[in-house]
Parts: structure tokens; C-alpha cells; sequence
């Protein structure tokens, strides 16, 4: 714990152009930006196989010397173990209200990600089984396809998403974003002017929503609902992503899109 941090830090995702999925991409941002924000440096590996090298099945995962923690929770842990928080300033209430809108966060859009990613059958067919099986040859493309399939539907079913529509979802979408717009207000973080967790793991989702090119514009149009959100995004990529790293996903990301944040 006592260990600086090492300058050959890593974070590992899969392939950024051809494979990585929206779930996924969002997650790894949440990681990248909440590292910026504690001013620690990562350097962003992509591997074909980096959900399988993940101890938790799931990316993305920092390697930091001989440690090897995967997704944002953990992360947090690990980083405040080493001396860096964002939310040691928040009171025992601030910490149980950004813990909770972090559930919403984790509840609903990466929910409705996966859902759309691997539920809407236009979108499994057209994006989701070329881009997650793009890296290995027939017929092992479509049998780790269906099998990431089952297993995601599975926990649809289990949460009791199998039976909603994608207007259904959306609308969950619409009421997570008026949720997480309320408590944003006109504050530059939700927690006023600092960053926290909660602000890297939004704008992890809200920004690779609102610059992933889907069958529909659906999704990203729910959150250009709320000017504040979209501005919150914009603000963030500038302060902690403009200029840092040139290959960093939130760059490669918008500039793989046309300019969504306006």
C-alpha cells in the first residue's frame, strides 16, 4: 500500500477500433477518467483477449507492479489503498447519496447498454456479433458470440429485463438521465467543484453513449435531452483528456463519431 505509484502503469481493454462493445468502451472510460482525476498515469493497452486475461472475466483491468485489479469498484479500493481519493471530502451522507447514484448509474445504463448490445437483434446482428467476434476466425467467432449472448440474456432474465421493449429501456435511460441532471444542476460535479467517483463513472457512460455510432440515435438522443449533461461531458474530456494522451479513449472516441458535444 505504502508503494508509489509506478509510471508503467496499465490499464487494459480490448481492441478500440474493431472490437470493443459500448458496455465495455464505457467502463474502461470510467476507469481512465477517474485515474486522470486522481492525476495518476495509465498507459492504455489494447488485447484481443483482455476480458479473458481479466481476474473477473470483465474489463477493463490495471496491472500496477505485481497487482491486477479489474473494474471501477475495486479500482477505487486499490487507488485508495496507495493514498488517492476524490471522495474523502464528502461527509458520511454525501458518500451514502453518491453510492447510491452510482447504483442508478450501474442499474440502468450499463444495463441498458448491455441490453441493447446483445437483446435488440438488429443490433446483436449488425454490431455486436461481427465487433465481439471480429478477432477470431470462423467458426470460433460465433460460438464466443452466442455464448456471451446467452450468458448476458441470462441475466436479463434474472433482473427481470428479458421481457422489457427497447422502449421500455429507453425510457428507463431518459429517467436515469433526469435523475443524474437534477442532482448536477448547474454545479460543474455532481459534489459541487470537485470530481468524484460519480463524475468518472457518468461521464465513462453518458460520453461513449453520446459518440458510439449505433444502428438508431436513440440512445445518445436521450442524453442530448439534458443540456447539462452533454456540457458536463464536454467539460470533462477538455479539462482531463485534451492534450494528455493522444491515443486516450475519450479522443479516439469522439473523433470516431461527428461532434456530438456541441
Amino acid at each position: 500500500a505504502a508503494e508509489p505509484w509506478p509510471e508503467n502503469a496499465a490499464l487494459y481493454q480490448q481492441l478500440k477500433e474493431e472490437q470493443i462493445l459500448l458496455s465495455d468502451n464505457a467502463s474502461s472510460l470510467a476507469v481512465q477518467a477517474f485515474l486522470q482525476m486522481c492525476n495518476l498515469p495509465v498507459r492504455v493497452i489494447c488485447r484481443a483477449n483482455a476480458e479473458y486475461m481479466s481476474p473477473s472475466g470483465k474489463v477493463p483491468f490495471i496491472h500496477v507492479g505485481n497487482q491486477v485489479v479489474s473494474e471501477l469498484g475495486p479500482i477505487v479500493q486499490f487507488v485508495k489503498a496507495k493514498g488517492h481519493s476524490l471522495s474523502d471530502g464528502l461527509d458520511e451522507v454525501q458518500k451514502a447519496e453518491m453510492k447510491a447514484y452510482m447504483e442508478l448509474v450501474n442499474n440502468m445504463l450499463l444495463t441498458a447498454e448491455l441490453y441493447l448490445q446483445w437483446c435488440d437483434d438488429v443490433t446483436v446482428e449488425e454490431i455486436t456479433h461481427p465487433r465481439y467476434g471480429s478477432p477470431y476466425p470462423w467458426p470460433l467467432n460465433r460460438i464466443l458470440s452466442y455464448q456471451k449472448q446467452w450468458e448476458v440474456r441470462r441475466k436479463m432474465k434474472a433482473i427481470g429485463w428479458a421481457g422489457k421493449t427497447l422502449e421500455q429501456v429507453l425510457e428507463d435511460v431518459d429517467q436515469c438521465c433526469h435523475a443524474l441532471s437534477q442532482r448536477l444542476g448547474t454545479q460543474p460535479y455532481f459534489f459541487n467543484k470537485q470530481p468524484t467517483e460519480l463524475d468518472a463513472l457518468v461521464f465513462g457512460h453518458l460520453f461513449t453513449i453520446l459518440t458510439t455510432q449505433l444502428i438508431t440515435d436513440e440512445l445518445s438522443e436521450k442524453v442530448k435531452n439534458y443540456s447539462n449533461l452533454t456540457a458536463f461531458c464536454r467539460r470533462i474530456e477538455q479539462q482531463y483528456f485534451e492534450g494528455h494522451e493522444k491515443d486516450s479513449s475519450a479522443t479516439a472516441a469522439r473523433s470516431s463519431k461527428r461532434s456530438l458535444l456541441r
